[in-house]
């Protein structure tokens, strides 16, 4: 690092003072960053709401500033940027983005990562909070779900890295999603953009603003629907699934009640209803299980063939019908008023989120989970109120006070099928061999009817409240050096019940093999907690173009409870200490260094953190009677530190280049009693004093393992984004304009996809190549051809493990070379 610092020092000195650069030289300062203007002839709207001598202007601080003067890790991702790149949600982000990590094997269990943490790795456990915020033009969204919808009418997006609790209403301690949509105008405009591809791609977006009254009330209606043929074909259902089918609706109303006062109204819709999602074999890896109780000998004995052992192929069997539908809106109401010194900012807002899924949690074509859902209804209200100076004083600042609260209801319903004895229940050593174990039907696991019906019914109900006051002041004590400390006074309350309910096939009383699979419980967990963080800024100007800042936080993200239900003592009771998980604790360090250079024609910004996290809550797992359950437990210390960079260069008014790259060293620190990985599963629990089998061998199972020193799950070592575009100008048919050829690329090393990391659920490093070629003419219209995952290469988003330590593991894999055209137009 030190030599990459003097080697821009060096190129600093080497070049003239800056110039005004102008409009169409401006260079972006992240990913393929349109010019900085918003051109309506074009429908080109860069990452900047307004363009200063070549400067792109953000909002993250709650103010209009230059991005290269904010002290944080920033990137903007421009409008027009989104749609040729074809990033119209959170996980095609992830593409542009080397240390955003986005994964999702259905809307309600996706999660969003930031340099390694935000949420836990697994399936979604309502009762703790996320850490990285998703806020939409200011309104901060609670369900993760939220980042799977389509972006609509979007200006630009703003992603924040590291702690933003003093800044922003709801803590985050990893990192902050911003979008902002465009704004009702007083000029009548119109937009639409038309896509189709393969897979029978469709995508349409629309907008249409202009004035009501006067210049007094503008308003703005946009829409989005997006349709796509699944990627993956099931065979017994004849039919493909995996498919997208997306509706957004917007509406904005703008009024200037006064010269210094504005209100919006915003109001959406967002509906989801895909053919989604499944999950299929990918491969078997041996477990410590009896052989005759692992996935090959289990199949076998039931005469069961999967219909390809490549999950490359495309195809299953799955036998439960798939569905994801989830709808998701909600009012606000933003009012900016201009006191002079400092602007007065509320933000109201109501949201709801309603999702019914289905989903086969077996992965194959047999019986052996043949219900398996959680349909849930989810309301919020937020109240912001925030008073932030405008500027040009000596001291800046940012006050502000913020109130949540949430409900959910959840019904869970899961139904055992006719082959869940044979996979979940051991036959015992009395049992002759046999293939599967059942060369005599005279144990329960080999008679279907002992957990076929078995089924259990879950209501579970949450209440979460949160209020804080924060604030961030800066202190410029010259024009070069500036000091931002900031606070923040946080208070969480969270109260939950859940109930469930198990009855069998023949409603008696349930048997201990059937208690072993699913076990009624009942409890009622609560968690409340005040606590303060706060952060320091210095940031030091050596030049205008030359910016440095070193920033420490100390930061919380809120404690929970469980509510996917807990493990059980020897009595079949659930154990209520561990009902509740304490709130992680975050030490952050970061430094900093902002520059451009060559007249403003090259930008490289590079940042270098460490982040400690004790308490840091994660996925645990239980093994009673060969089932795995997952709850939610803090393990002892996790840390995450690493270097990123972020470049664009403008050679010539032709071609912009960009390349961002991320090294991330994410690991456990401290993890003792963690989850074993599935090598390490699925025989008896050691007693005092035996020793575990080795792994991957029949016998006894360690109770747990010590994971210290192991990689985080989900996150690559190294990632990579970069591209070019080259434009050459050119009359065509009477209209001026401009022919485009762009290229976008990203590369992710190999990373762990199981909270504790297996040789049989680590992700192999891929990259990935997209290729776009088209014509924008001025002031009028843009059209292209897009080429995505141009070397059609394989890769999985997520692999994971079949409930029972099988063996089995089930993978999702990426999208496959797509390829269509896109067609805009502004009027």
């Amino acid at each position: 690092m030190t030599s990459t610092l003097a080697l821009l020092l060096a190129l600093q000195a080497a070049t003239p003072a800056p110039a005004q650069v102008p409009a169409d030289q401006a260079v972006p300062a992240t990913t393929p960053a349109p010019a900085p203007e918003d051109d309506a002839a074009t429908g080109r709207t860069g990452p900047a709401v307004a363009n200063t001598g070549g400067d792109i202007v953000v909002t993250a601080r709650r103010r209009a500033e230059s991005i290269q003067q904010v002290p944080i890790a920033i990137s903007v991702i421009g409008g027009t940027a989104l749609a040729e790149t074809g990033t119209y949600n959170v996980s095609r982000l992830t593409q542009l983005q080397p240390t955003l990590q986005f994964y999702s094997t259905n809307p309600r269990n996706s999660a969003a990562n930031i340099r390694g943490l935000g949420a836990p790795f697994g399936l979604t456990n309502d009762g703790i909070e996320q850490g990285v915020g998703i806020y939409v033009d200011q309104v901060y969204y609670s369900r993760i779900a939220s980042a799977t919808f389509d972006f609509t009418d979007t200006e630009r997006i703003e992603v924040l890295r590291g702690p933003q609790g003093t800044l922003y209403g709801k803590n985050t301690t990893a990192g902050a999603i911003n979008v902002i949509t465009r704004k009702p105008s007083f000029t009548p405009e119109a937009r639409v953009e038309l896509t189709a591809g393969n897979l029978d791609f469709f995508q349409g977006k629309a907008s249409v603003s202009g004035p009501l009254v006067d210049d007094k009330v503008a308003i703005r209606l946009s829409t989005s629907v997006t349709t796509r043929r699944g990627t993956i074909y099931n065979v017994r259902q004849d039919e493909y699934q995996n498919s997208q089918d997306n509706l957004g609706l917007r509406a904005q109303i703008l009024w200037k009640a006064a010269p210094n006062l504005d209100l919006t109204l915003y109001g959406d819709y967002n509906r989801q209803n895909p053919n989604c999602c499944v999950q299929y074999y990918a491969r078997t890896g041996a477990t410590q299980r009896p052989l005759n109780r692992q996935y090959a000998a289990l199949a076998a004995a039931q005469g069961y063939v999967v219909p390809s052992t490549n999950a490359f192929d495309r195809v299953t069997d799955v036998d439960t019908d798939l569905r994801a539908k989830q709808e998701l809106g909600g009012l606000s109401l933003v009012a900016n008023w201009d006191l002079g010194a400092a602007t007065l900012t509320s933000v109201s807002a109501y949201r709801f989120w309603h999702w019914n899924p289905s989903n086969d949690r077996d992965f194959i074509g047999l019986g052996v989970t043949t219900v398996s859902a959680n349909p849930s209804q989810q309301s919020q209200v937020t109240q912001e109120l925030r008073l932030a100076s405008n500027g040009s004083n000596a001291l800046d600042y940012v006050v502000g006070a913020f109130y949540f609260y949430q409900e959910i209801d959840t019904q869970g319903l899961q139904v055992q099928g006719p082959a869940a004895s044979r996979f979940l229940l051991n036959p015992g050593a009395s049992v002759r061999p046999g293939a599967s174990g059942c060369a005599t039907a005279t144990t329960t696991a080999c008679i279907p009817a002992t957990l076929n019906n078995l089924t259990s019914r879950n209501t579970i109900g949450f209440t979460n409240t949160s209020a804080a006051v924060f604030g961030k002041l800066t202190w410029h004590a010259s024009d070069q050096l500036s000091i931002s400390p900031g606070l923040r006074v946080n208070y969480d309350k969270k109260d939950g019940s859940y109930v469930s309910l198990v009855t069998n096939g023949t409603n008696t009383a349930l048997t201990n093999d059937q208690r072993g699979v699913l076990a009624p419980q009942s409890y009622d967990p609560s968690f409340d907690n005040w606590n303060v963080s706060g952060d320091l800024t210095v940031a030091y100007n050596i030049s205008p173009d030359v910016h440095y800042y070193a920033t420490y936080a100390r930061s919380y993200k809120s404690g929970g409870i469980n509510l996917s239900g807990l493990p059980l003592d020897a009595q079949n009771n659930p154990i209520l200490s561990v009902a509740t998980v304490r709130p992680e604790k975050v030490n952050h360090f970061e430094l900093g260094l902002k520059t451009q250079f060559a007249d403003r024609r090259a930008t490289v910004n590079i940042a270098g953190f460490w982040t400690e996290i004790e308490d840091y809550q994660a996925t645990v797992t239980n093994n009673q009677v060969g089932v795995l359950r997952g709850y939610l437990a803090n393990a002892g210390k996790v840390r995450t530190r690493g270097i990123e960079v972020d470049s664009a260069f403008r050679p010539t008014s032709r071609i912009n280049l960009y390349a961002n790259g991320a090294f991330t060293d994410a690991s456990y620190v401290r993890f003792v009693d963690a989850p074993c990985p599935p090598e390490l599963t699925g025989g008896t629990t050691v007693g005092a004093g035996q020793t575990p089998a080795a792994a991957g061998t029949p016998g006894l199972s360690p109770a747990n393992c010590n994971i210290s020193g192991q990689w985080l799950p989900g996150v690559s070592r190294w990632a990579f984004s970069y591209g070019a575009e080259y434009d050459l100008p050119a009359r065509v048919a009477g209209v001026d304009g401009q022919f485009y050829l762009g290229y976008d690329g990203s590369y992710r090393s190999k990373f762990s996809s199981n909270p504790s990391r297996s040789l049989y659920t680590d992700i192999n490093g891929y990259a990935l190549s997209n290729f776009r070629l088209g014509f924008k003419a001025e002031k009028s219209w843009n059209a292209f051809l897009w080429l995505r995952n141009a070397f059609d290469q394989n890769y999985y988003d997520v692999l994971a493990t079949q409930s029972g330590s099988t063996g089995l593991v089930v993978g999702q894999p990426g999208d496959p070379r797509t390829y269509g055209l896109t067609v805009s137009a502004s009027f």
